[in-house]
């Protein structure tokens, strides 16, 4: 088991980006590259994070976000190459690590209160 983790620290590069400290509840844009054939573009992808988990170098991330009334999640790697920036919108205000309730609520009562910094 201790050569895994040899071999996994050894082999691991720093991020290249240094994102900002994010939790479950928070309002973020990931600006995630998108390649289609033989273009490549930038998909501005914003959304409130239900959950992180894994650890250390497999440390991911969930967003949803509501596209016409259809409730999307996506599952973003957080070393992942393809991701250009995260920029923090809101903190929010949660008493959980795990947000799947949000799945269940719609409108008004799918919103999570503003932490005020």
């Amino acid at each position: 088991m201790d050569l895994i983790k040899v071999a996994e620290q050894t082999f691991a590069n720093p991020p290249k980006n240094a994102y900002p400290k994010f939790k479950s509840g928070d309002t973020i844009t990931v600006a995630y590259r998108i390649k289609e054939g033989n273009k490549e573009r930038t998909q501005q992808y914003r959304g409130v994070v239900i959950k992180i988990a894994g650890h250390g170098d497999q440390k991911r991330f969930t967003v949803r976000k509501m596209s016409e009334n259809i409730g999307v999640e996506r599952i973003f790697p957080l070393n992942s190459p393809f991701i250009d920036e995260i920029t923090l919108n809101k903190v929010g205000r949660v008493r959980r690590a795990k947000l799947y309730y949000l799945r269940n609520l719609t409108g008004k009562k799918a919103r999570i209160k503003e932490k005020r910094v």
